[in-house]
């Protein structure tokens, strides 16, 4: 297995992380969220702590994912092969 290759499969676990971590998200209103529920409000919200972690990690599996394709646009770039 090449080193693109087993980027490629990072890069599909990663976006798969990204995907359920920003679904995670509780809703601001006045968007999508609210056409699927997420603009009902309860006392029972998560708390801040929890709320800034799941920002953390949003955010850096955010930029492992941007990381990854451009690593993969270079490496297809600069590879030889046309």
């Amino acid at each position: 297995m090449n080193f693109e290759f087993v980027l490629q499969i990072i890069l599909v676990i990663v976006s798969v992380a990204l995907v359920f971590a920003v679904l995670l998200h509780k809703g601001r209103g006045g968007g999508l969220s609210d056409m699927f529920g997420g603009g009902v409000t309860s006392g029972l919200s998560a708390s801040g702590v929890a709320e800034r972690n799941l920002n953390r990690i949003t955010i850096t599996l955010a930029l492992l994912w941007g990381g990854i394709i451009i690593v993969l646009g270079l490496l297809s770039r600069f590879s030889g092969d046309f």
